[in-house]
């Protein structure tokens, strides 16, 4: 056997690396052009301005409780990225914040139980995505 001829001998190794690289390139490439032609990217999620929020409970748990929530900081929100913003709790009851919410804005609820969960819920300028912002349990 001519084994140095074995070892010698890569013709066959470039044309094959140099297929397979241009078969990847233009799978790629295709995968590129197809998603922007397509508009697959504009099916992505809207995530939720960062924004934080505080409750304020007045009352007792004789009576039923007034509910404040309170926007103390971050992002405005605003109808550029925010189709409502509503405080709801667990009963049922709920009220729309005007936009825009900016620090120091407040909603309120009335007459809501003790042990209840109130919510700030924000939804998407497009309507398509909902979100809890903030919760908070009113005392028992």
């Amino acid at each position: 056997m001519r084994f140095k001829k074995l070892i010698t001998d890569d013709r066959a190794v470039s044309p094959v690396i140099g297929v397979i690289l241009m078969v990847a390139i233009t799978v790629i490439l295709a995968a590129v052009i197809g998603t922007f032609v397509l508009g697959l990217g504009q099916n992505l999620q809207t995530s939720p301005p960062q924004a934080s929020f505080g409750f304020d409970y007045n009352g007792n748990a004789s009576a039923n409780y007034k509910v404040i929530a309170t926007h103390q900081g971050g992002a405005t929100l605003n109808s550029d990225n925010t189709k409502s913003l509503n405080l709801t709790a667990g009963n049922g009851n709920t009220t729309d914040f005007g936009l825009p919410v900016t620090a120091g804005d407040s909603a309120n609820l009335t007459n809501i139980p003790e042990n209840t969960d109130v919510r700030v819920i924000w939804t998407s300028a497009t309507g398509q995505t909902s979100q809890t912002l903030a919760k908070g349990q009113t005392p028992s």
